[in-house]
């Protein structure tokens, strides 16, 4: 009797391993991440992203993006474009030190995926979306991204004048 529990006993745990959900794969951002902006009248780079990046292309509903730039590491390439844009016209980057996206929800769409959350800019906080892709490579691999944000959606500067409202973003943010 006991030498027939052993080969169903066996069955339960293989199967009961098969439905087990493994926790995304936590990924730390590498050097070599950018982040580039541009629009008519603005252009340049945030030099310092951080965060904490849980991903699975296998498990999307475990998986999360928690990511923080600091203003005040805009650069547009001229110092006096620099100090301006963290100035209290634009990002008062002593005010509102951060831009922060949280994700909700992450959602396979098309050949990539949607982060939905939250951004943080300027002090106002909205739903938004962020279309990216990731190409694994060994144990890390790379997140890239194109997408819009309207700068006055979020207070930041005023309509119209010489920098467009909308702002294109290119992300690149290598994982390991």
């Amino acid at each position: 009797m006991k030498k027939a529990l052993y080969p169903i006993a066996a069955l339960l745990i293989v199967i009961a391993s098969a439905f087990t959900v493994l926790p995304p794969q936590d990924y730390k951002i590498a050097d070599g991440y950018s982040v580039k902006f541009s629009a008519s009248g603005a252009s340049g780079i945030f030099r310092t992203l951080k965060g904490d990046i849980s991903f699975d292309e296998k498990n999307l509903a475990a998986s999360k993006f928690n990511v923080t730039i600091d203003v005040t590491s805009i650069n547009t390439g001229n110092g006096l474009k620099n100090t301006h844009a963290k100035g209290g016209n634009w990002f008062d980057a002593k005010k509102y030190p951060e831009i922060k996206f949280v994700s909700k929800e992450i959602l396979k769409s098309g050949s990539g995926y949607t982060a939905k959350g939250e951004l943080e800019m300027h002090g106002v906080k909205k739903e938004f979306s962020i279309p990216f892709t990731f190409v694994k490579n060994g144990n890390g691999g790379t997140f890239s991204s194109k997408f819009d944000v309207n700068r006055t959606d979020f207070g930041i500067g005023s309509p119209g004048g010489k920098v467009d409202d909308v702002i294109k973003l290119e992300v690149s943010v290598p994982v390991q």
